[in-house]
């Protein structure tokens, strides 16, 4: 006895056993067939073999085979998420009065340059200025743990991965497609200044507003209907100087006291061991002890884009040319990756900033 059942798309042949029908062979041709593996391959990303095994489970119905496919990719990124993740993306999006910046990780370099992802990152950033329960808030710089976003409705309009689902979600079913751990790792929001901008810098970058390292700041000009232009052309200057430089702190006055001291100590044995006298040894260190504050300080640090001035300087002569006091009024640079080396990524891992 044979059964064809009108609601599928191609013609099942079933066979009666037990009381019950079950299935043995779907009608689709064999062009059919490629054409919905090609189709279904399209849609997922999914490797071949588990895109023709899924179809073959489902009869042959597109959707259904999707479902699966879905259905097992999440038990594979479970199984994937312990594993660490190094690489990945900075994703930067920016509104007229903030600015979010995330760092999405995988395991790979292949996979951080795959058009799914890096669509996945920018989504992730562009999420992330709506959120306003933030974790905590460091030097003026707000800190955005996973768990803030992952429960947020997130839109995506990319061919292959696109419809409303949450962050949690959307990160397991890439991390699915990928084949790799997919871990959003860490987000901080900057608010712009009410008399001012937020200027930024991202290098090694694959496409607008994704990079591997970033510097952001927030200039604040005490007339803020001063040339524009000029405060901008610097501050874009300075985000890139943040990239280079790896600043610290902001001023001297904000290097933390546990850093002064420890650094204080080295240069103090270090001296010691040259065998002149105290007062001497004294000197050295407080010699010493400026060329940290030019290593670590902001203000202090030579310009990259001209060395024979510090930060402080080009922003003394901008205010000149402005007519304005311009100042700093936080900073922040983040690296792809950075400290996941030393021991497993902590999200609430420092980064560098200052007020």
């Amino acid at each position: 006895m044979a059964f064809f059942g009108s609601t599928k798309r191609f013609c099942t042949k079933v066979s009666l056993l037990s009381g019950g029908f079950i299935r043995t062979y779907s009608g689709a041709t064999g062009p059919e067939q490629m054409n919905l593996i090609k189709q279904l391959r399209q849609r997922t990303s999914a490797p071949i073999k588990d895109v023709k095994a899924a179809l073959i489970l489902s009869n042959w119905d597109i959707e259904e085979a999707q479902k699966e496919l879905r259905k097992k990719g999440k038990v594979l990124a479970s199984k994937k998420s312990s594993r660490t993740a190094t690489e990945g993306l900075l994703a930067l999006a920016q509104n007229h009065n903030k600015t979010a910046l995330i760092e999405l990780n995988c395991e790979t370099d292949f996979v951080a340059r795959n058009e799914i992802f890096q669509h996945l990152a920018l989504s992730l950033a562009k999420q992330a200025l709506s959120v306003q329960n933030y974790s905590q808030q460091v030097s003026g710089v707000f800190h955005l743990g996973p768990e803030s976003l992952e429960e947020t409705t997130l839109n995506l309009e990319h061919p292959k991965i696109s419809g409303e689902t949450t962050v949690h979600n959307a990160i397991i079913e890439v991390a699915a497609m990928m084949g790799e751990n997919v871990k959003l790792r860490r987000g901080y929001v900057m608010p712009a200044s009410s008399q001012g901008l937020i200027s930024t810098y991202l290098h090694t970058c694959p496409q607008p507003g994704l990079g591997r390292i970033a510097g952001i700041l927030s200039l604040e000009v005490d007339d803020g209907k001063t040339q524009v232009d000029a405060v901008q052309r610097v501050g874009s200057e300075l985000a890139m100087h943040l990239v280079a430089a790896k600043p610290l702190f902001l001023t001297k006055d904000l290097v933390s006291s546990d850093a002064l001291e420890n650094e204080r100590e080295i240069l103090k044995s270090q001296a010691e061991s040259s065998g002149k006298s105290q007062m001497a040894i004294d000197k050295m260190v407080e010699g010493r002890l400026r060329k940290y504050f030019e290593e670590v300080v902001l203000m202090e640090q030579k310009f990259i884009m001209n060395d024979t001035m510090n930060v402080k300087t080009v922003l003394d002569n901008l205010s000149k040319e402005v007519g304005s006091s311009v100042r700093i009024v936080n900073f922040l640079r983040m690296e792809v990756g950075e400290g996941i080396a030393r021991q497993e990524a902590d999200a609430s891992e420092p980064v560098a900033q200052s007020a």
